[in-house]
């Protein structure tokens, strides 16, 4: 690739939203919603589940002065939400009479907690992700459960400590968990990918990126599990063989930028649109498998970053979320300092998972981690990364045999 092409990718930049829209979750972690002007919980956030919060301008039917109010974004209904002195929640109340707990009026309300939702509207991601192969959710992870992705992967202002492997990121904080059970983006690729059970391919895991030194192997261009295109081969094959694209999807990547990502600091390169070609990114863009033989940068440079490439740019606590068939490969950090996201493979349930997520799973189930999760979360996490088999004996959960494994390794 010339010189002149160096760090010449097309840049799409995605700004820190200045407004976000609320979610209010009941005490069993489902969402309040309304539908024909009919409240309800949901286990799922789509439109119905989307409120923003409003000044009431008058005294309200509680004859509590200025309280706060939550207007419904598609049907307009208004709710009237009191404050708690000693917790963070809401009694909700709908023409004066309190919620309860399911959404329908009682004669005590419950408690809502009120939290970080998404900055668009559910159906308006879904229709630019089915689109563009691609959709960001810009900052849609609240600002506190970022602050602790950065002290766990030691990056920000936890820069300078060392980050080990000993454990998954799952078993380090529960952050982990509440990030991987994220409403939104999972109904947009339950929706993308056509059916409500799908699965983690692996546990969630960091990818730290530190600044270049000039000298080491660059990521090489690839498309992702279970394709693969690009880096897989050899004895293995291709997992998925290249084929004429149709409405099947097999794979979605769901990337957290837990830090800021520009491409100054190596956010991820990629060859928006490729997700339609049915193939694999070419030998000479120093695909996956070229770019990792020993001397390739030293001999060839870089892979491919010229104008034909692109790069997303987006503020911290964003999910990039994109066909797994989209051409891409890890930036060049050219910054001081660190950069961390954390990847998510996402793939149908009747797709093979890469890694086993049954371990970490149970570690985490077994751990005090477990009780800051709301019950709903505790559901999803679940879902996502027990893999099932349905037989006669009813649902049975899939792990690994290592008995049986260290066999066949030999």
């Amino acid at each position: 690739m010339p010189k002149d092409e160096l760090f010449q990718e097309t840049v799409t930049r995605v700004e820190r939203p200045s407004a976000h829209f609320t979610l209010l979750r009941a005490p069993d972690g489902n969402f309040l919603g309304a539908s024909d002007n009919e409240l309800a919980t949901f286990d799922y956030v789509d439109d119905k589940a989307i409120w923003e919060q409003v000044a009431l301008h008058s005294r309200s039917k509680t004859g509590v002065e200025g309280c706060d109010a939550y207007r419904h974004v598609v049907t307009g209904l208004v709710l009237e939400a009191e404050a708690l002195d000693s917790a963070d929640g809401r009694i909700l109340r709908h023409d004066g009479v309190p919620l309860a707990s399911d959404g329908t009026t009682a004669d005590e309300g419950a408690v809502f907690s009120p939290g970080h939702g998404p900055a668009h509207l559910p159906s308006e991601s879904l229709e630019s992700f089915n689109q563009n192969g691609w959709v960001c959710l810009p900052s849609i992870i609240a600002p506190e459960i970022v602050e602790e992705l950065e002290r766990v992967s030691c990056t920000g202002r936890w820069e300078n400590e060392t980050y080990g492997r000993s454990k998954p990121p799952l078993n380090e904080s529960a952050a982990v968990a509440k990030i991987a059970t994220e409403p939104v983006s999972l109904w947009l690729m339950r929706k993308y990918m056509q059916t409500h059970e799908i699965r983690l391919g692996h546990s969630p895991s960091f990818a730290i990126l530190a600044p270049d030194d000039g000298k080491r192997n660059v990521q090489g261009w690839h498309s992702d599990f279970p394709y693969l295109w690009g880096i897989a081969g050899g004895a293995a094959g291709n997992r998925i063989p290249t084929h004429k694209v149709d409405g099947l999807v097999m794979g979605v990547q769901r990337n957290l930028c837990v830090s800021e990502f520009t491409k100054e600091n190596g956010a991820t390169c990629f060859k928006l649109g490729s997700h339609t070609r049915g193939e694999g990114p070419p030998a000479e863009w120093g695909n996956g498998n070229t770019a990792r033989e020993p001397g390739y940068r030293e001999a060839k440079g870089l892979p491919y970053s010229g104008p034909d490439a692109d790069v997303i740019e987006a503020p911290p606590g964003s999910y990039i979320v994109y066909d797994s068939r989209i051409w891409h490969r890890a930036g060049v950090n050219r910054t001081e300092h660190k950069r961390a996201a954390m990847l998510q493979a996402v793939v149908p349930m009747y797709i093979m998972p890469f890694m086993d997520t049954s371990r970490p799973y149970k570690d985490f189930i077994h751990s005090p981690l477990v009780e800051e999760l709301t019950e709903l979360e505790r559901k999803e996490l679940e879902a996502i990364m027990v893999n099932r088999i349905v037989g006669p004996g009813g649902q049975l959960a899939i792990t690994v045999d290592e008995e049986l494994t260290e066999l066949v390794k030999k």
